[in-house]
C-alpha cells in the first residue's frame, strides 16, 4: 500500500509510519513540526513539510494513496481546557479538511488515532466500546466530534475507516520514543528523573479506593499499537465506520510504575504525594477484546517491565538532548 502519515514527526505516527516502511509499503509524512521531531520520521519516507490543511489536497491528488492514517492533532488536555479554540481548529477542521481532500482524490480507506478520552470518567471497567461518551474536556470533546464526522463520510461517501481509542502509549520501538517538548505522560517523567533532568516525581494522591492507593491505569506499547493501524488499514471496508478500544487489560497503579522505574534503571526516584487532582478516575483500563477478535491483534509486549524497559533504553541514548519542562503527573 502506498499511505499517507498526517502528523508523522510524533511519537506514536512516527512510529507508525516506520513499521509500514518496515512491513513494505510506501509512506509520505505531513508534518508541520510544530510539536513534531524530524527525527521520528522514518528513513524511506517521503516528507511534506506543512499543515495538513495546506497540503493534504495536492500530496492526496497527485499520490495514488491507497490509504490515510491521521494523527496530526494537538493532544494536551490541560491546554485543551486553556485554549479551547486551538484544538477545535487544529484537531477539527484539520480533519474535516483531511476528509474532504481524501473525497475528492477518491481516497477511501482511513485510520484515525481517536482516545479513550472520549468515554470521560467512565462508572465502571474496562471500558468497552459500547459505554457511553461524556468527554470532561475539550480535547476528548474534539476526537468525538471527529469520530462523529468519519461515521457521517463513510455512510454518505463510502468511506472506509477505523478509529482507535486508547489511552496510555509507552515505550520505545528502534530508537524511537517519547522526547516531547511538553512532557505530561508517567513514564518518560518518571525516567527523566532518573536521567537527571527532574528532582523528582508526585503522586496525586494516595488514599484512592484501590490495592495501594493510587490512580490505576493501563499501558500499551507502541509497537503493538502500530500493528493495529497496519491491522485496520488492510481490514477496512467501503461504508462502514469500526471503533475499537485499544489496551493491554490489566492495569498498574502509580506506585507500581514507579517501583519498576526504578528496578529497571537502578535509580530511586524520589516520589512525594501530592493532593489529588480533580477529575481523575480512581481506575481506567479498556477492554480490546473486539480489536482482538475483529481486527486480529494480539499485542506481544504487554507486560510492566517490557514497555519500561524500552522507554529507558530509549531515554539514555537522548543525554542532553531530552526535553525536561518541569511539569509534574
Amino acid at each position: 500500500m502506498k499511505v499517507l502519515v498526517t502528523g508523522g514527526a510524533g511519537y506514536v505516527g512516527g512510529n507508525v509510519a516506520k513499521v509500514l516502511i518496515e512491513e513494505g509499503h510506501t509512506v509520505t509524512v505531513i508534518d508541520d513540526l510544530t510539536t513534531g521531531n524530524a527525527d521520528l520520521i522514518p528513513d524511506g519516507a517521503e516528507f511534506v513539510h506543512g499543515d495538513v490543511r495546506d497540503v493534504a489536497a495536492d500530496v492526496l491528488t497527485d499520490g495514488g494513496f491507497d490509504g490515510v492514517a491521521h494523527f496530526a492533532a494537538r493532544s494536551l488536555v490541560g491546554e485543551s481546557v486553556e485554549r479551547p479554540q486551538d484544538y477545535w481548529h487544529h484537531n477539527v477542521v484539520t480533519s474535516l479538511a483531511l476528509l474532504d481532500a481524501m473525497r475528492h482524490a477518491h481516497v477511501d480507506n482511513l485510520v484515525f488515532s481517536s482516545t479513550a478520552a472520549t468515554y470521560g470518567e467512565p462508572e465502571t471497567v474496562p471500558i468497552t466500546e459500547d459505554f457511553p461518551t461524556r468527554p470532561t474536556n475539550p480535547y476528548g470533546a474534539t476526537k468525538l466530534s471527529i469520530d462523529y464526522m468519519i461515521t457521517s463520510y463513510a455512510h454518505a461517501f463510502g468511506l472506509g475507516a477505523t478509529s482507535l481509542r486508547y489511552f496510555n502509549v509507552a515505550g520505545a520501538y528502534h530508537g524511537q520514543g517519547e522526547n516531547r517538548r511538553v512532557e505530561t505522560h508517567i513514564i518518560p517523567i518518571i525516567l527523566q528523573v532518573a536521567l537527571g533532568h527532574r528532582d523528582g516525581v508526585k503522586i496525586f494522591g494516595d488514599d484512592w479506593p484501590t490495592k495501594d492507593g493510587t490512580c490505576i491505569r493501563d499501558y500499551i506499547h507502541v509497537r503493538d499499537l502500530a500493528d493495529a493501524h497496519l491491522l485496520a488499514l488492510e481490514k477496512n471496508k467501503p461504508g462502514v465506520h469500526n471503533i475499537y478500544n485499544l489496551g493491554s487489560g490489566d492495569g498498574y497503579s502509580v506506585r507500581e510504575v514507579i517501583d519498576m522505574c526504578r528496578m529497571v534503571t537502578g535509580h530511586p526516584i524520589p516520589a512525594d504525594v501530592a493532593p489529588r487532582r480533580a477529575g481523575d478516575p480512581a481506575v481506567l483500563i479498556a477492554s480490546s477484546d473486539k480489536a482482538r477478535t475483529e481486527l486480529g491483534w494480539k499485542p506481544c509486549h504487554t507486560d510492566l517491565e517490557t514497555i519500561v524497559s524500552t522507554a529507558w533504553e530509549f531515554t539514555q541514548t537522548l543525554g542532553d538532548r531530552a526535553h525536561s519542562v518541569h511539569l509534574t503527573t
